[in-house]
């Protein structure tokens, strides 16, 4: 049984080293993609990709053929990669604890402002370099030109998604008069312009919409890093078995055999032996 970890944390980092191939593949298709959405991602999954692949290969290898130095450093990446990913779980779910969106009455969309979000979501959006890609995102995205034919009876009965209810509408609350807004009213009522390619691009409420999704997808991403976490935990934990069991194939005294050296001998036994007895023949 002694083998059975060995056994386990190989089987365990085959499987991640060929899950770690279509990472690879997925971030270097998305770097012939001129779409500034996709390209956005390529870093992190070559990343990922290149890290779970060196990881699984120091594990596999370490794990198979008995190497104790493979393993250490195997159990020394996956406590470092396990740190860094309660670190980010956490940060993931403080810094999306808000948002959300607010009802709008008689209709079935939600609308988003920038006061719900995060302090640190705030600062980012209004990062110029930040809300210049994100922009390009949401116009590449043509999310607007799928409601552009929408009639005033669909978006009383019909779902709009965060980047729609933000960035291709003004506000429900703005009011018009011969297509100008009324005074006293929110500044996204007056930044509003019916051309196709000005809508409320520049509205706070688009970066809102853009905050939503980025904070539905990475509280979806924190809640499968707790998953992910447990699974690695469970890994390493058997990973430490695998080292155990290395060192004591090292040393030739492995769980459930003897230890008594002369009932089985090391190999430099033999050659101590012979350099003895051919120093006692010449002195």
């Amino acid at each position: 049984m002694y083998r059975f970890s060995n056994t386990m944390i190989g089987y365990l980092n085959l499987l991640t080293l060929l899950g770690s191939i279509p990472i690879i593949g997925g971030g270097l298709w998305m770097a012939r993609s001129s779409a500034t959405c996709e390209s956005a991602l390529q870093t992190p999954l070559l990343v990922l990709g290149f890290v779970v692949l060196l990881v699984s290969l120091a594990g596999f290898i370490g794990a198979c053929f008995n190497v104790p130095f493979a393993l250490w450093l195997y159990l020394l990446a996956m406590l470092a990669l396990i740190a860094a990913l309660l670190g980010l779980t956490i940060f993931g779910l403080a810094v999306t604890g808000g948002g959300g969106g607010a009802p709008v009455p008689g209709r079935v969309y939600l609308e988003y402002s920038l006061a719900d979000y995060s302090p640190w979501l705030r600062r980012h959006v209004a990062e110029a370099a930040y809300w210049r890609a994100a922009l390009a995102c949401v116009v590449g995205s043509k999310a607007c030109d799928k409601i552009a034919l929408w009639t005033p009876l669909d978006y009383l009965q019909r779902d709009l998604s965060p980047i729609q209810s933000g960035c291709c509408k003004p506000p429900t609350s703005c009011t018009y008069t011969a297509g100008t807004a009324m005074a006293a009213q929110d500044e996204d009522c007056y930044r509003w312009n019916n051309a196709p390619n000005v809508l409320c691009y520049g509205c706070d409420s688009c970066k809102a919409g853009v905050l939503e999704q980025v904070r539905r997808d990475w509280h979806k991403l924190s809640l499968l890093n707790v998953v992910v976490l447990v699974f690695l935990i469970a890994i390493y934990a058997v990973g430490c078995c695998a080292f155990r069991n290395a060192r004591r194939a090292e040393s030739e005294y492995p769980y459930g055999e003897n230890h008594m050296s002369k009932v089985r001998p090391r190999w430099d036994y033999y050659w101590w032996r012979w350099w003895r007895d051919r120093r006692e023949q010449l002195y």
